[in-house]
């Protein structure tokens, strides 16, 4: 099935509009059997998604091994693979205990150690490579140096700086000789993306959450840079980890009722116009020319077809002109005009 196609900033690679985000593969909100990951995979395939976004934290391997499994019998060019860098998976030593941040607690047997050096940068995309058990990765992207993940400004500056020292060389390196076809960022903060942004030259930003329906903090100044610097925006999170899909959860955690409040009003909008709140909330950010992609998660088959009906619905004019007027839509937004 065709799905319309965004060009990644300056380079060569073209991604569906709709992509699948990898951290539930890995056992993040839920815990899914193998064959149900292959199925939810190769659904996302089948609809025509082509863009595939992992990385070694999710699940710590877990997430690659069943994307690699998934896709690797796949003809190579019909797909573009994301994976990211930052964490060296290491075999567990007496005595670690696993921190309980996925359901299944990750692989079994290894944890992770962050690393944005020259070599940390290369022995982890080559990991990756083994893991997926696929020879080209498309787009490398720095992970979770952002206030969000180290709680630690000496930290995230320590991390910063290593990157810009030695990892984005590493990155630049690959991308030069053609190895990799994109570099980025993936983050969960406008303003550390921007940050990286103007510290090097990279084709992508991956945000996560910070250019929804629900909150649009990063229009003023974040977007406008991406389009100056032909740099493409792949929308993670769009669904704000799930309180856009009729959840509880904001950023991943029990939603506060402002938050609650806000949803439930969108809601509202979309109810009276006969619009799903997910179909809005995946066809928004699309509207902004500085967006490639939207890349929600899935658990399981049916989600990933509910996601590309959602994608494939009619939005009339008003439900966007409604949200606007009910202060629920920051007014300088692009919206979709149909």
């Amino acid at each position: 099935m065709s799905m319309p196609r965004r060009r990644i900033g300056k380079t060569a690679l073209e991604v569906t509009e709709l992509g699948l985000g990898g951290a539930p593969l890995g056992g993040f909100r839920a815990t899914i059997p193998d064959a149900d990951a292959a199925a939810l995979v190769s659904a996302s395939y089948d609809a025509g998604i082509n863009l595939f976004d992992t990385s070694p934290y999710y699940g710590y391997g877990r997430s690659e091994l069943r994307f690699g499994a998934a896709l690797r019998e796949k003809p190579r060019e019909s797909y573009v693979l994301s994976t990211k860098i930052g964490r060296i998976l290491h075999a567990q030593k007496p005595g670690e205990t696993p921190p309980p941040e996925f359901r299944e607690n990750g692989l079994p047997g290894f944890l992770p150690t962050f690393d944005y050096s020259y070599d940390g940068v290369m022995r982890s995309l080559e990991h990756s490579h083994l893991r997926l058990g696929i020879a080209r990765i498309d787009v490398a992207l720095v992970h979770d140096v952002d206030f969000w993940t180290t709680q630690d400004r000496d930290v995230l500056e320590q991390r910063f700086k290593q990157v810009m020292d030695g990892g984005f060389r590493a990155l630049d390196e690959l991308r030069r000789a053609g190895i990799v076809g994109a570099i980025g960022v993936g983050l969960n903060e406008a303003d550390m993306s921007m940050r990286f942004l103007k510290a090097g030259d990279f084709d992508c930003v991956l945000l996560a959450g910070r250019y929804t329906l629900l909150e649009q903090g990063a229009l003023a100044e974040f977007m406008p840079e991406c389009v100056k610097r032909n740099a493409s925006v792949i929308l993670g999170g769009p669904l704000n980890s799930g309180i856009l899909a009729g959840g509880d959860t904001y950023n991943y955690v029990a939603a506060p009722p402002a938050m609650m409040e806000r949803a439930r009003r969108i809601k509202a909008v979309c109810d009276r116009h006969k619009v799903p709140l997910t179909a809005a909330a995946l066809q928004f950010p699309l509207a902004h020319e500085a967006v490639c992609s939207v890349i929600p998660g899935a658990l399981s088959a049916a989600e990933v077809t509910d996601n590309v009906a959602h994608m494939r619905r009619r939005i009339p004019v008003d439900l966007w002109a409604e949200l606007v007027r009910e202060g629920l839509l920051d007014p300088a937004a692009p919206v979709p005009t149909q």
